[in-house]
């Protein structure tokens, strides 16, 4: 592996039955551990839904690696899947009064679904990828889990060959709309900074 600011290039080898293995068993867990805490939302019962997970735990799973040639195509790769809509608006091809008509890509016939639905299923099938409050859109394990990341952060940087760039302060919020709306909220009418005097107490009735 070699580095610079500019470019990292690395050469992995790997086993692929035995990265496709530890990647089905550790989905198979997370879903096991979901199924016994009652978290999917599934028509089937509960023996179903077990019998479904060990017949895919016997399949061969389609494991890809793909290589990019430098850190911005990654980046570019990678963040379009931090923060984005679970369907892309491209494929809402109609909305009328009652209903929503959309296509997804089905991988078996390998080609496309249209599907018809009404608002309120479209609502409901789109509010469960909603995450809760203090919830993450990124769930990562094993070596890049945040706690192994404060671990192994420095080495990695070693490796590449970088220094690693101290955290960056947090940008006031008066900066912050600023920047978005073109005004200060803390200038008053004449450009002056306002300053803090005192709290005034509501008035009562």
């Amino acid at each position: 592996m070699r580095g610079s600011p500019d470019m990292w290039v690395a050469q992995i080898y790997y086993d692929r039955d035995a990265l496709m293995e530890a990647w089905r068993r550790a989905v198979i867990a997370l879903l096991r551990a979901a199924l016994r805490a009652g978290q999917p939302r599934t028509e089937m019962t509960v023996d179903q839904t077990e019998k479904m997970l060990s017949e895919q735990e016997k399949r061969w799973w389609s494991v890809k690696i793909q290589s990019f040639p430098d850190k911005w195509h990654f980046l570019q790769y990678a963040g379009r899947y931090i923060r984005r809509p679970p369907i892309a608006q491209r494929r809402i091809t109609w909305i009328a009064e009652r209903i929503v008509r959309y296509w997804y890509k089905d991988k078996k016939l390998r080609r496309r679904v249209y599907l018809t639905c009404s608002l309120e299923e479209f609502i409901d099938r789109w509010a469960q990828h909603i995450l809760e409050r203090c919830q993450h859109a990124v769930r990562s394990f094993g070596l890049f889990a945040p706690r192994a990341l404060r671990q192994t952060s420095a080495a990695i940087f070693v490796i590449l060959r970088q220094a690693q760039r101290p955290r960056p302060k947090p940008r006031p919020s008066a900066a912050s709309i600023e920047r978005d709306f073109g005004h200060n909220p803390l200038l008053d009418d004449a450009g002056k900074k306002m300053k803090w005097a005192r709290r005034l107490a509501p008035k009562t009735a």
